[in-house]
């Protein structure tokens, strides 16, 4: 149920920037590719660590036998929660101002503060998430996360058609673009809270929990302070854990716009070429659903090999995982790359910044290859690894933009998001390597693949430049077999 409801959220959300660059422009869509990365660092600041740490108690004080218990861990996160989404949400709505001129691009702060309302209702909803999923009930979540997204696209697009209509400018329009993120969180919110009221309707029939809210808690109850502190202690690594992907995102939103300025161009051009180095994304995160998919039963499948201990079968699943997720990628890569053009023209109606969608369509094989090393990473007990990896790749990414986007523009950053990504993929690689003995050789994971991408390329090439002669012979003008010039120019027998 969260495998699918992912991937169609993520489908959802990833579909919905064709319709607001093709209907706003590429500014309005600058703006949004800014300010989203911050919204989702920022959430990830929030939130991230507690739903899975809500999770985690509900089911331990399940198995305990304390109903009461489980209780006590969601009003606890639930504190929290809503403690850390009050500071970042004044955060962000104060600060917006001064946010805006930090990453170079003022007119960011009118969708900084739309979407800050976001904070206030998000973390709720993950506690209650992870509430749910403590009693290995998924379908609450699955259902507010489909939720979330419908009226999140429902809601953009709404206010995009309704401020265009009113001849908004971009800012405004942007604006009305990360309300969707708000309104959004309330809807999942609103599904969650009734999963809750009928959650608590059907226990109070349970024998075993009925009246347990009311019950005082026994004498050897750990003290709250004390249950606290071990509560956040167990949710703090995965919150540093999940940051890491956010904060590779977030490096081109607060380093992009400030170096092209140095370039001396205006604002309105900067948000401009942000917009054109965003027309990738999207197609390269509907390929890493592929690998986002594949997590859900690879996790728990090298778990299992290791728990057996069967060195022959962790390697096994190991090897042929990460060979999948090699070859899907770096497939995927060359094609995109291949017919960059075509896909820009068909999907942004403009030829514009296609060398860089080339470039960033490399990230695909990276990223793809990242995600499912890093999953078998999990599997084996190494969560810290993959997320360290990330850590390093933002660092190198960071240094690479500051290096190249002076001389190459947004062709500069794509190479960079390579880079980084190449960084943390092949890091997890080496890890493995040394954790399992499986060996990556050059032939079967380089030289053969290339060779078939190559052809693959060529393919595609010959099949554009057929199509494209075709169609000009189809359009050139026709003559009369009988006019008197085709008369004169037949063919003497």
């Amino acid at each position: 149920m969260l495998g699918a409801a992912a991937i169609v959220s993520k489908l959802l959300g990833t579909l919905q920037k064709i319709p607001l660059q093709n209907l706003a422009g590429e500014e309005a869509f600058g703006i949004y590719n800014v300010v989203y990365p911050l919204y989702t660092f920022i959430l990830t600041l929030a939130v991230a660590g507690l739903p899975l740490t809500v999770s985690a108690f509900v089911s331990e004080a399940r198995a305990l036998g304390k109903p009461g218990e489980t209780r006590r861990v969601l009003r606890t996160a639930t504190a929290t929660l809503v403690s850390t989404g009050l500071l970042f949400f004044l955060l962000l709505y104060g600060g917006a101002d001064a946010i805006a001129s930090l990453f170079g691009v003022p007119k960011t702060a009118a969708a900084i503060r739309s979407v800050s309302w976001a904070l206030l209702v998000a973390p709720v909803m993950a506690a209650l998430r992870g509430y749910f999923q403590g009693f290995g009930e998924m379908v609450p979540t699955a259902v507010s996360q489909v939720a979330e997204q419908l009226i999140r696209v429902a809601v953009m697009l709404g206010l995009l058609l309704y401020f265009l209509h009113l001849g908004y400018g971009p800012e405004k329009i942007a604006a009305g673009a990360t309300f969707g993120s708000t309104a959004g969180a309330l809807a999942g919110l609103l599904v969650m809270l009734g999963y809750w009221r009928r959650e608590q309707r059907l226990r109070a029939y349970l024998p075993e929990e009925a009246g347990a809210a009311d019950m005082p808690y026994p004498v050897q109850t750990e003290p709250a302070g004390a249950f606290v502190r071990r509560f956040l202690r167990a949710a703090i690594p995965v919150c540093l854990g999940s940051m890491a992907l956010p904060i590779l995102t977030l490096v081109d939103s607060a380093t992009l716009p400030r170096l092209l300025a140095a370039d001396g161009l205006a604002e309105s051009a900067r948000l401009h070429a942000v917009g054109l180095y965003n027309h990738a994304q999207p197609l390269v995160q509907l390929v890493a659903l592929i690998a986002t998919s594949m997590t859900a039963a690879l996790v728990p499948a090298i778990a299992e090999a290791r728990a057996a201990g069967s060195r022959e079968l962790l390697a096994r699943r190991t090897e042929l995982s990460v060979r999948c997720a090699w070859l899907i990628g770096f497939a995927a890569a060359f094609g995109l790359a291949a017919a960059a053009k075509p896909i820009n023209i068909m999907m942004f109606t403009s030829p514009e910044g296609t060398r860089t969608m080339a470039i960033l369509a490399f990230t695909a094989a990276f990223s793809t290859l990242q995600i499912v090393s890093g999953s078998v990473l999990i599997g084996l007990g190494e969560a810290k690894r993959p997320a360290l990896h990330l850590f390093a790749a933002a660092v190198l990414k960071l240094v690479l933009n500051a290096l190249l986007v002076p001389f190459f523009g947004i062709a500069g950053a794509a190479a960079a998001a390579v880079a980084a990504y190449a960084l943390a993929a092949l890091w997890n690689l080496a890890a493995l390597t040394r954790l399992t003995g499986v060996r990556f050789p050059a032939a079967a994971y380089l030289w053969r693949p290339l060779a078939a991408a190559l052809a693959m390329t060529a393919a595609v090439l010959a099949i554009r430049i057929g199509f494209l002669g075709a169609l000009a012979v189809a359009r050139a003008p026709r003559r009369h077999p009988h006019s008197r010039l085709a008369v004169a120019r037949a063919p003497r027998r």
